[in-house]
């Protein structure tokens, strides 16, 4: 399969890597530095126990796409800032068989990639893998899980054929009805225990051990569920809190992307994860307080970087 990532940082070099064991992979990337050190190393991946992987996949500027060539999976692992202009540039990739997917944290992301292909081409998805980049065509894989796909509209049996490209390169994968639900699975951690250590600037240990921060993070989970429960799902409150916990307890010095967003002074993605649930609470008169105090308080810090450029 002729598979183009947009977006060369850790996932996208992760998948980027693993998924060019079977199919031809084209990595788009803003950064020319990135770009070269691909082009001359390939990718490398090392695993938990320290094994390392190397993998050769194309890199190319995304700015400088070959005229006339089309993929038929375009995978989306930019930041959500940058989406719509990524997409833009990458639109002459998108021909009229081409799937879109997003395995971006948050959601709504498919409101954006519908933009650019009709729903019943447009893939929305989860996944437990996670990877930190450790040099300029490199990275370490944190963890793995497994990745759930779905459709927006149409039935999820016609991505069985995509979910086993995926197994066989090394991401055990599903296709799910229920993906949605997965999706907001995920983001109670992201909207809660994350976003807490971005604002702390702690690892995720502190969150489930420091009374106040873990009473905190219990909050907003309550605030999500609840809303998730409004847009028709069936969560209990203290199944999704005792979940939630129980990998932070397994993951005590892991540290969030946005965590590493406000420690170097960049912009973070909360807008689709923990402003998600701000604005889906909104539309349903849910209220979130809290999310939308924290929501508030990145953003100043954020802001107060920023000036101090």
């Amino acid at each position: 399969m002729k598979i183009a990532i947009l977006g060369a940082g850790a996932m996208g070099m992760l998948f980027g890597g693993f998924l060019s064991r079977e199919n031809e992979v084209l990595l788009l990337e803003k950064d020319p530095a990135r770009v070269a050190a691909i082009r001359e190393s390939g990718v490398t991946v090392t695993e938990p126990d320290g094994t390392e992987l190397r993998f050769a996949p194309r890199a190319e500027q995304i700015d400088a796409i070959p005229a006339g060539e089309t993929a038929e999976l375009l995978l989306v692992f930019v930041k959500s800032l940058f989406e719509t202009e990524a997409l833009e540039a990458a639109r002459g990739l998108i021909g009229p068989e081409t799937r879109l997917m997003t395995l971006q944290n948050g959601v709504g992301h498919e409101e954006v990639l519908c933009r650019f292909a009709p729903p019943e081409r447009v893939v929305i998805g989860t996944t437990q893998d996670n990877a930190s980049v450790c040099g300029p065509a490199a990275v370490k894989h944190g963890g793995a899980g497994k990745t759930a796909l779905g459709p927006v509209s149409g039935s999820a049996e016609a991505l069985l054929p995509l979910a086993e490209i995926f197994s066989r390169c090394g991401f055990p994968c599903e296709a799910s009805a229920d993906v949605k639900r997965l999706i907001w699975n995920k983001l109670f951690l992201n909207a809660s225990a994350s976003a807490l250590t971005a604002l702390f600037q702690v690892p995720l240990g502190f969150i489930v051990d420091e009374p106040h921060a873990r009473t905190l993070a219990a909050k907003l989970m309550d605030e999500a569920v609840a809303v998730a429960n409004a847009e028709g799902l069936d969560f209990e409150a203290e199944a999704v809190k005792e979940q939630v916990f129980a990998q932070l307890s397994r993951s005590k010095g892991g540290l969030t992307s946005i965590y590493a967003d406000l420690r170097d002074g960049r912009r973070s993605e909360v807008d689709t994860i923990s402003g998600a649930v701000v604005r889906a609470g909104e539309r349903l008169g849910v209220p979130t307080p809290n999310m939308a105090f924290v929501v508030a308080a990145i953003h100043a810090m954020e802001n107060k970087a920023a000036g101090s450029r």
